[in-house]
């Protein structure tokens, strides 16, 4: 059935009825929760801590700030707070406010209905249409988001500057009857925060140089990093005070949340032949869980949920490269390849004094070894692997080469005892492919050098590790040799 089209139409055909915003977000949020339906879609890792506070906020028809670190999901928790709004909402059409056909509050709507009656149009709004976001930046003024006169607009219709109709309307108003978003308050000048007072308190907005107060229905959300107020500007504190509900964001607190987030936004589904192994995403999460208790890395910063999944994008282009270049399915990344994505971590996390020593490409290597090692423990902490271990005591070695074909790197990895024997406890089977067997092989040769069992080195590649007295024995080895050659001459 086709929506009404004039007024007249919708006072006769439909039992739609004036409802406030927060009224109806609250009212709709009562059926989700009713029907159990799932709140917010796409955001993950907050179902047990901020959702059921953003809930209690809708319920109490509150305005709401979202205070985290960066890449915590608060802007898209801010947009899916449309789909607690109607499917359709109608409003006077050719209106800059999104006037009610019932209670129009623009000047030019009020014209139109006085004057077309029951043939004033009516547009249909969808909860996009009636939803606004602005970052808040230093240069923003008062016009911007209250509104100003328009001279302009004045001398083409003839109009005197006190006219309500020379009025241009800032983004607050053309918010009216939708969702006011504003992403990083603090960065929003103090003065211009003072205009925010009235809307938060009593609902209404005066525009400058006109004796009127608009009465807007809107919903005010914010977000700010609490850490940046010193640095780039503060919430007044009278506007925070205005705020009903101060809630918190936080990274994933598991690393299985962190894998389901990083799976959900990165581009790995390029293509049908790209396969992920598990143990591959648990490392690239790890690296970002590392990082953020890192003493050498500015945890007021924070480290963004970005970074693994920059990372993981960039692992597995560098499969991707290689694959294509040698002709081989599937594209399977290793952790030469999270390796290979350092420019994608690099620039995801600020420095201490301590970290500027070492650098920040260091940094990211020690992170990856350390997330290796980690997952390594988790999958085959309890394996017993000492023929490996043997094998490189021995004398043995092994180098691997990044753009060797799959079939060598696998033959290298035959050549070591026992290396493949425990594919199942990474949920690979001898009968996979051969780049997923290679990259199982590799990561277990990663583990065994992260908890210093194998060695490994950028020119010699996997060999025995330096165990303590081992450089002395070495010296004392090479001081004998010496005194045999003398004593021969």
């Amino acid at each position: 059935m086709a929506e009404p089209r004039t007024l007249g139409e919708l006072r006769r055909a439909s039992t739609w009825k004036s409802t406030r915003v927060k009224d109806e977000m609250r009212s709709n949020l009562l059926r989700k929760l009713a029907s159990r339906e799932r709140l917010f879609p796409g955001i993950l890792g907050y179902q047990d801590s901020v959702v059921p506070k953003v809930v209690n906020a809708i319920l109490s028809r509150h305005d709401v700030i979202l205070l985290g670190l960066r890449g915590q999901a608060k802007s898209r928790l801010m947009r899916s707070f449309t789909t607690l709004l109607d499917p359709l909402l109608p409003a006077v059409a050719g209106s800059e406010i999104h006037d009610d056909p019932f209670h129009p509050l623009s000047k030019y709507a009020r014209d139109l209905v006085a004057e077309a009656g029951d043939d004033t149009p009516i547009a249909w709004l969808s909860p996009e249409d009636r939803y606004l976001e602005k970052l808040a930046t230093p240069d923003v003024t008062i016009a911007d988001i209250i509104g100003d006169v328009d001279p302009i607009r004045a001398a083409r219709g003839g109009h005197d500057l006190a006219n309500e109709l020379t009025i241009h309307y800032g983004l607050l108003p053309r918010a009216h009857r939708g969702i006011f978003a504003l992403n990083e308050l603090p960065d929003l000048a103090g003065r211009i925060q003072v205009g925010l007072f009235n809307i938060l308190q009593e609902g209404d907005v005066q525009i400058k140089g006109y004796p009127i107060r608009l009465p807007l229905d809107v919903c005010m959300l914010f977000t700010a990093n609490p850490e940046d107020y010193t640095a780039r500007g503060k919430i007044i504190t009278p506007l925070k005070d205005r705020l009903g509900s101060e809630i918190r964001t936080h990274y994933p607190a598991t690393l299985e949340q962190g894998v389901a987030i990083t799976q959900q936004e990165a581009w790995s589904d390029r293509s049908p032949s790209v396969r992920v192994p598990r143990f591959i995403r648990e490392v690239v999460e790890g690296v970002a869980f590392a990082a953020r208790r890192d003493k050498k890395i500015d945890k007021r910063s924070g480290v963004s949920q970005r970074l693994p999944i920059s990372a993981l994008e960039n692992a597995i282009s560098n499969a991707e490269r290689r694959a294509v270049g040698l002709r081989e399915t599937p594209i399977v990344p290793r952790v030469a390849d999270i390796y290979a994505a350092l420019p994608s971590l690099t620039g995801k996390f600020e420095l201490e004094y301590e970290g500027e020593l070492v650098g920040a490409e260091r940094i990211a290597q020690d992170l990856i070894r350390e997330a290796v090692g980690e997952v390594f423990a988790v999958y085959l902490g309890s394996a017993d692997l000492r023929s490996v271990t043997q094998h490189f005591d021995a004398g043995g070695s092994l180098k691997l080469r990044d753009d060797a074909p799959t079939s060598d790197t696998l033959k290298q990895l035959r050549q070591v005892p026992g290396l493949l024997d425990h594919l199942s406890s990474l949920g690979v089977s001898a009968s996979d492919p051969d780049p997923l067997l290679a990259s199982a092989g590799e990561f277990i040769l990663e583990g065994l050098s992260a908890q210093r069992k194998v060695g490994r080195s950028d020119d010699r590649g996997y060999v025995a590790v330096e165990r303590p007295g081992q450089v002395e024995l070495d010296l004392e080895r090479l001081e004998r040799l010496r005194r045999m050659k003398k004593q021969v001459n």
